[in-house]
């Protein structure tokens, strides 16, 4: 089944003790929508200004990335500039243009509206209520945010909390959201909230994954040098939906499988800039770290 990404399409400018790159393809949509096609078709929704490269659209069609739900408008594409620390934990935003972002409305085309496996991407909560809107019989919906939100839109993410499956964020903003600093607590007040999946990432620590059968730690690849982390997180859900609609059976049955992809999709984006190396990747390439991943965790 084929998997629809709703998220920011973006021109990401970042620095790094040790490098600099100007005007990479990123945005939430751009990582999700990627790391998803490895396993299943993807149509995406979002906006570009006119002066989006047009070497990243043909870059989303070479992944088979439908991009009828794509609009191109008169301005200047979403345009995010960062600079990381040492540790590449901490960054801090440089400037932020938001271009033709600012009036995003997602309208989705009318063979857009039956799709199952459905991915809200970090945009705003208004944004997400209104692509909820637009479908009629999804099978699995999981949303995805970031601190922002919970400090300006807490009421519409609340809304879009309780009409998701599975919700997504990080330890820190599940912390702010249940006002909790133990992870096991804020897991059971976010389920009060609506969710009957809830999956807290940890970055290079791995994620956590609450549900009907109960607690899944799952690790992150392990990896040596890490470049530029931008996008992981995006990679990590989009290559754990893409997965999770290519399989037959119950969600329950294969959304521990599906996150360990996710987990082995996202330890690419974070080898170089942006979508450099995820872009260059292979299905086998994947597979072959989720193999490594069972090999180290089986006891």
């Amino acid at each position: 089944m084929s998997v629809l990404v709703v998220g920011s399409t973006a021109l990401d400018s970042i620095k790094t003790p040790k490098a600099e790159n100007p005007r990479l393809l990123g945005g939430s949509a751009s990582h999700a929508a990627i790391a998803a096609s490895f396993f299943s078709p993807v149509k995406m929704i979002g906006i570009v200004g006119q002066d989006f490269p047009k070497r990243y659209l043909a870059l989303y069609r070479k992944h088979n990335i439908d991009l009828t739900g794509l609009q191109i408008a008169e301005g200047k594409t979403f345009h995010w500039s960062g600079e990381y620390e040492v540790n590449m934990n901490n960054r801090r935003t440089l400037s932020t243009e938001l271009g033709v972002f600012e009036t995003f409305t997602p309208h989705l085309p009318e063979s857009h509206k039956n799709s199952r496996f459905i991915l809200l991407a970090n945009i705003a909560p208004s944004l997400q209520l209104h692509v909820l809107d637009q479908i009629k019989k999804p099978k699995f919906v999981i949303a995805d945010t970031m601190d922002l939100w919970l400090n300006i839109a807490l009421p519409d993410l609340l809304t879009v909390i309780q009409r998701v499956d599975a919700f997504v964020l990080n330890d820190s903003e599940a912390k702010q959201l249940t006002d909790e600093d133990n992870v096991l607590k804020a897991l059971k007040k976010i389920h009060r909230l609506g969710p009957a999946y809830v999956i807290i990432k940890r970055g290079e620590h791995g994620s956590i994954l609450s549900g009907p059968s109960g607690l899944f730690v799952a690790p992150a690849f392990p990896l040596e040098r890490v470049v530029d982390p931008t996008g992981a997180g995006d990679s990590f859900v989009g290559g754990l939906l893409g997965y999770l609609a290519s399989t037959k059976g119950s969600i329950e049955k294969n959304l521990r499988r599906a996150i360990i992809h996710g987990s082995a999709t996202a330890s690419f984006c974070c080898e170089d800039f942006g979508l450099t190396r995820t872009t260059k990747i292979t299905a086998a390439d994947i597979n072959n770290r989720v193999a490594q991943l069972e090999k180290m965790v089986r006891f």
